[in-house]
């Protein structure tokens, strides 16, 4: 395993991550969860994300039972929770958003989930317009105080907004964002490469990503149609197929790319990974795994970031345009 900064931070994180998005609680019963943990854990992650909306808040318990079991050393792993969207299916307006009252609350809550005494990374996850930034920032800034979290940061937001809380953050003292998690894949790039590349010089920005692989679409296995057990068809009316042109706009690259790493002889999934590898402002890659050959796989992509030249990875970049 590598292990990298997390932006200006002095926090190592592995390379690759496991995340608990649509999965842990939901897909995977808690047996599953703990073949993936403790794989994970010997391979050498030390990064586990999280965040309260995921399986309504059973994917951090689960998580939180499993990492107790297997009695990881907590000066040895991170874990991570989001807050924004509230745990509960049908929530009252005090147990959403990023108010100081539900950002306290959340917090507290994701403890006792994780069953840890305090969280690595906290993310506000997606902006919310009925809440200032200065209002968050200052909160997170209690829990940070408090020891109840290490780093906060955010989870799709534009940059300007970032910019801000920075803003409020330095002209008051107070600890401000220190990494950014958003979508970053082949077909999915503009905000990791282009919106946000003014802050990794200027503010020391991390970014941990999620969806290296397009939910899926970049192992080749949506080439055909979508399998009854795959991710897409578990969305429901919120599946990407839904929208019929963009999907098959996607699809079509996601084609030509899987074609590409044909020719290579690696496996789609492995060389999309460590494409995303490959980006120096890129902290971790957060893989989201539904079994244990899965996440064996994935972990190989490793074995690719040194493997190809420049013009390589550039020749992938070009099919998925």
């Amino acid at each position: 395993m590598h292990y990298r900064r997390l932006g200006n931070s002095g926090l190592k994180l592995s390379a690759l991550s496991l995340g608990a998005w649509l999965t842990a609680g939901s897909r995977l019963g808690r047996g599953e969860a703990r073949e993936l943990v403790a794989l994970a854990w010997d391979s050498g992650v030390n990064f586990f994300d999280n965040a309260e909306n995921y399986a309504h808040g059973e994917a951090e318990r689960v998580m939180g039972d499993v990492i107790a079991d297997l009695r990881l050393p907590r000066d040895g792993f991170c874990v991570s929770s989001k807050v924004r969207f509230g745990s509960a299916a049908d929530p009252r307006p005090s147990q959403v958003g990023l108010s100081r009252k539900h950002v306290r609350d959340a917090c507290h809550d994701a403890l006792r989930r994780l069953r840890v005494d305090y969280l690595d990374l906290f993310f506000c996850h997606r902006p919310d317009p009925d809440t200032p930034v200065a209002e968050t920032v200052w909160a997170m800034d209690a829990l940070v105080r408090q020891g109840k979290v290490l780093y906060w940061g955010t989870s799709e937001w534009p940059a300007a907004l970032i910019r801000e809380a920075i803003h409020v953050a330095r002209s008051h003292h107070l600890h401000g964002p220190t990494m950014e998690q958003p979508q970053y894949n082949l077909l999915h790039r503009d905000r990791v490469e282009l919106e946000y590349a003014p802050l990794y010089a200027e503010h020391g920005l991390g970014t941990t990503i999620w969806s290296p692989l397009a939910s899926g679409l970049l192992t080749g296995k949506y080439n055909d149609g979508v399998p009854e057990d795959s991710r897409f068809a578990h969305l429901g009316e919120h599946s990407p197929v839904h929208d019929r042109e963009r999907w098959m706009s996607r699809l079509e690259r996601a084609r030509r790319f899987t074609a590409l790493a044909g020719e290579m002889g690696v496996a789609p999934a492995q060389l999309a990974i460590a494409w995303c590898l490959v980006n120096p402002h890129v902290s971790t890659v957060i893989l989201g795994a539904s079994s244990t050959g899965q996440l064996r796989e994935n972990l190989g992509a490793l074995d690719l970031v040194d493997r190809f030249d420049e013009p390589t990875w550039r020749r992938l970049e070009c099919v998925t345009r």
